[in-house]
């Protein structure tokens, strides 16, 4: 039980995931094989390399080049074209409606994010990460100013992103049994589960890297390679912190309010977001 494995159950996440590794692969008959068995990789790598993208021992990260803000973004959009390849290529009509679902977000949460970012980008003058961080130590965190708005719509989005309450909609479980998921079993679902948890960490630093500065913060000259990771760390976790929270506050909405909010609100907040910023830029 969770009490038993490291202190307090630190630990029992780590002892999920070594369990479902031991626990029976099995791919349905009719699935898919190919595609049935790659899409776990191929989530978890998008999710590997997107972190290499954030900033947090120094101002840029280990990859880092003009225009990384959009392979980031499209990293993410890749993640959700993975959840809807796994769920078609199941065959099951539980995995096929929860596929679906996950579409029905993507057309809804993704612009008002794009939107958001593309605050970021216009107000720093550069679709580059370590520009966008440069420019918030030369002046302040966008979080101070218009992009205030930009980031409460950012965390909404990625929160659909995530798939976490109250847009857990594509695997609603008193519903759908586990939505896309359902068929995954051992290894497979290890990986997802796994890949899920690197996207939170991902999404968390972003959203710290474009709003809260990254690794910017009071600095002794010398000692950046050992305070920068600190503060990113920080930044991160308070991200984090808001994203559970809203979890815990909301119940499950419907696919269909979810997609009315994010078209009838989101993204006319993120247009009027993005037009405020160019006025004042």
């Amino acid at each position: 039980g969770p009490l038993y494995t490291g202190r307090s159950g630190f630990l029992q996440p780590f002892a999920d995931f070594v369990k479902l590794l031991a626990k029976e692969d099995i791919t349905p008959q009719a699935a898919d094989s190919v595609l049935f068995s790659r899409m776990p990789i191929l989530a978890l790598t998008a999710m590997l390399v997107g972190a290499t993208l954030l900033p947090i021992v120094s101002r840029r990260g280990i990859l880092s080049f003009s225009g990384d803000l959009i392979i980031a973004i499209a990293l993410m959009t890749i993640y959700c074209i993975v959840v809807f390849l796994a769920g078609i290529s199941s065959t099951n009509r539980f995995s096929a409606v929860g596929a679906e679902r996950a579409v029905s977000q993507l057309l809804g949460y993704e612009i008002p994010m794009t939107l958001a970012i593309a605050g970021v980008a216009l107000n720093a003058g550069s679709i580059k990460i370590a520009d966008i961080v440069q420019a918030q130590a030369q002046t302040h965190w966008y979080i101070f100013g218009p992009q205030a708005l930009g980031f409460a719509i950012f965390l909404i989005a990625v929160q659909a992103e995530l798939e976490r309450i109250p847009f857990d909609i594509p695997e609603a479980e008193q519903e759908i049994v586990a939505g896309w998921l359902t068929e995954f079993t051992g290894r497979k679902l290890a990986l997802f589960r796994l890949s899920r948890d690197v996207e939170l960490v991902f999404v968390s630093g972003l959203a710290a890297t474009l709003y809260l500065g990254g690794p910017i913060g009071p600095v002794v000259p010398g000692f950046e390679i050992v305070v920068y990771p600190v503060y990113f760390i920080m930044k991160t976790v308070v991200v984090l912190f808001i994203l559970s929270s809203i979890r815990t506050v909301f119940a499950r909405i419907r696919i269909d309010q979810m997609v009315n909010f994010s078209w009838k609100y989101l993204v006319p907040l993120s247009l009027f977001q993005l037009l405020l910023v160019r006025i004042i830029v």
